[in-house]
């Protein structure tokens, strides 16, 4: 059994994790947003450097059976409206207004698609229809628009956006220069509301070519390094599938479902009831719920505020990191949303960045050591964070430097709190994970904040979303409207699902019969969106209306290596030693000198209570008074707090 690589490519850094049976290596490296392919063969490089003592990017890649890969290309293509000028086709009376109804809307609107909006008319003969097909077509690329997408409505809107696309393929075939792709809705969602299938497909055209020429040059290099597999690109549904079969839109947000993905190993293998997530990277904590073994999520997701047709995982993303500004506004503090990100990044990087950020602070307290940091790849300055915090919270706030630094602190730590009571009521059954390289900072502080009593830092919390990206498969997703409910339309959409998928796995190289298939009708009543239980050859489920819009639903999964837990083997407990102790500047209480424990130097089942700090290569945490801890063999964290 070969080796698993997981790269998480975030706004800051980008996270590599190698994992070779219970052995797990891991890395970061500064996000290169001008050159992706940059960021991520450096990452490969690194990994070789601490496998092999040196650069032996071959031997890595040769040794491996599959490299696992989610990047927010696609989140950051959107935000900052960077792709193709869009052109948009209806059918005539489509009352285009309805997919700029709220704020969010018309905004991307505006950004994607503009002006470039043409209406046809289906009503044409047949002499007449296809000269109107090239008149539009021209029409929307005289205005600009480069790809071009079809959504029509009615009864047989699949079939006029067929004869549509079919049209424009004989009259301006792929093989000439500078023909524009043509896209229908429903070719990439089978859903009763065309505002989300038009959506939907207009963000995937949006996202495709960006995402398509990154991923292609990388896999381009991959095979230059001899690796003999395909690269898997980890989607925002929780599987993967090599970048052939992967459309551009479920690259979306993929990183924080990664986490989700860790996260939900991580309560089954503690059995916790409901483990709430905070992954706090440099720009945003994303956060996430896993309850009674599943991941939180939304049947139809949004983009940006805009609904799609896609399940997303229900992850809300907060404008706080450890590289988030921090400043004065006013009398009062202000966190977030803008962020440093990796350039410049916060002051205390040196790379000429000027705000102040919590790192800024953290390194000024004392909690972060200038030695160790980033794996002590990264030397911190000092009197550029004191400048920073001076200009821009002491001085406009009246304050002096250590009051500064306390109210800093609290304020982010209470931004962090609040988005955590915000997203979910907090009971006794809640468990708070912390991950991503900011999550453990003041783990204790912000659970007490937030009314939570037990937390747990992964071991790998540094790079977990790289690791939660270990626990996917390979596999993909399909429905099929049923025109009646009856059991000969099921027949139809169940054999037709099934040649997709057969089709689809042959892509990525597995036979068909050694996949699983999960079968489900998925209904929409009204509001209502639910995933019924459901067998081919069956019956439909009983409580199906004739009212109701139903689709035959199909997940097939060819199962891979997983990342894995070493067991529970409940190890005698040990005082954990300490490897030192460090000055540190607690709010509310001071300087003080906390013992620092070096998690990868315990014994499993090391024990001991705060406060202290708790160190890894890539993170840093402040255990607060009146909270134990216990270290185990996966090196995970478990944090409670005393009676």
């Amino acid at each position: 059994m070969g080796k698993l690589i997981n790269i998480d490519n975030g706004g800051t850094l980008t996270d590599i994790c190698v994992i070779d049976g219970s052995k797990v290596t891991h890395t970061k490296t500064l996000t290169t947003p001008y050159d992706l392919s940059k960021c991520f063969f450096e990452g490969l490089k690194k990994a070789a450097r601490l496998i092999y003592g040196e650069e032996r990017i071959v031997d890595l890649l040769l040794s491996t059976d599959h490299i696992r890969y989610s990047t927010t290309q696609g989140t950051n293509a959107i935000v900052e409206r960077k792709g193709p000028r869009l052109g948009l086709i209806v059918c005539r009376g489509t009352d285009v207004a309805l997919l700029k109804a709220s704020h969010a809307e018309a905004q991307l609107f505006e950004a994607l698609v503009g002006d470039r909006v043409a209406s046809f008319d289906l009503s044409l003969s047949w002499e007449q229809f296809d000269g109107e097909v090239v008149a539009t077509i021209n029409r929307l690329t005289a205005a600009g628009a480069n790809r071009i997408v079809i959504s029509f409505e009615g009864e047989d809107y699949r079939q006029d956006e067929a004869r549509f696309k079919q049209a424009a393929l004989q009259k301006f075939p792929r093989h000439l220069l500078g023909v524009v792709p043509v896209l229908c809705a429903s070719d990439l969602a089978d859903d009763v509301s065309r505002t989300r299938r038009t959506w939907t497909t207009l963000l995937n055209a949006f996202l495709h070519p960006t995402m398509e020429t990154f991923l292609y040059n990388a896999e381009g290099i991959l095979r230059e390094y001899y690796h003999q597999h395909p690269l898997l690109i980890f989607r925002n549904d929780g599987d993967s599938a090599r970048v052939a079969r992967t459309v551009a839109i479920k690259t979306y947000s993929s990183g924080p479902r990664g986490g989700m993905e860790g996260a939900r190993a991580l309560a089954a293998h503690y059995c916790f009831k409901r483990l709430l997530t905070m992954d706090i990277g440099g720009t945003t904590t994303d956060i996430g719920l896993v309850e009674d073994g599943r991941v939180k999520a939304r049947p139809r997701g949004d983009v940006e505020g805009v609904a799609v047709s896609l399940p997303l995982c229900d992850v809300v993303s907060v404008g706080v990191g450890g590289s988030s500004i921090i400043k004065a506004a006013g009398r009062s503090m202000q966190v977030g949303p803008e962020s440093t990100g990796g350039a410049p990044g916060p002051a205390c990087f040196g790379l000429g960045g000027q705000n102040a950020t919590i790192t800024d602070v953290f390194l000024l307290t004392g909690l972060i050591d200038p030695v160790s940091y980033f794996g002590g790849a990264m030397k911190l300055d000092r009197d550029r964070a004191e400048a920073a915090i001076r200009d821009n919270i002491a001085g406009p706030l009246g304050l002096d430097l250590d009051a500064a630094l306390e109210a800093a602190q609290k304020a982010w730590c209470h931004k962090v709190a609040g988005s955590l009571i915000e997203y979910t009521p907090i009971d006794a059954d809640t468990t708070l994970a912390a991950f991503g390289g900011a999550g453990p900072f003041l783990v204790t502080d912000v659970a007490e904040a937030a009314g939570i009593g037990r937390a747990i830092i992964p071991g790998l919390a540094a790079v977990f979303s790289a690791f939660g990206i270990g626990f996917s498969d390979i596999a993909q997703s399909y429905q099929s409207r049923l025109p009646s409910l009856s059991r000969e339309a099921a027949d139809e959409a169940v054999e037709e699902l099934a040649h997709r998928a057969r089709r689809d796995m042959f892509a990525e190289g597995f036979d068909f019969d050694d996949c699983v298939l999960e079968w489900s009708i998925f209904r929409v009543r009204d509001d209502d969106e639910a995933s019924l239980p459901w067998s081919p050859g069956t019956a439909l489920p009983g409580d199906l209306r004739e009212s109701d819009h139903a689709s035959v639903a199909l997940r097939i999964v060819k199962p891979i290596n997983h990342a894995e837990f070493a067991p529970l083997a409940g190890d005698a407990r040990i005082p954990a030693v300490s490897q030192g102790t460090r000055e540190v500047k607690v709010a509310a209480h001071g300087l003080m000198t906390l013992p620092v424990y070096r998690i990868e130097e315990q014994p499993s089942g090391a024990y001991g209570e705060g406060p202290c700090i708790l160190e890894e290569a890539y993170f840093t945490g402040r255990v607060g008074a009146g909270w134990r801890f216990e270290i185990n063999a996966n090196r995970d964290t478990l944090l409670t707090k005393s009676a």
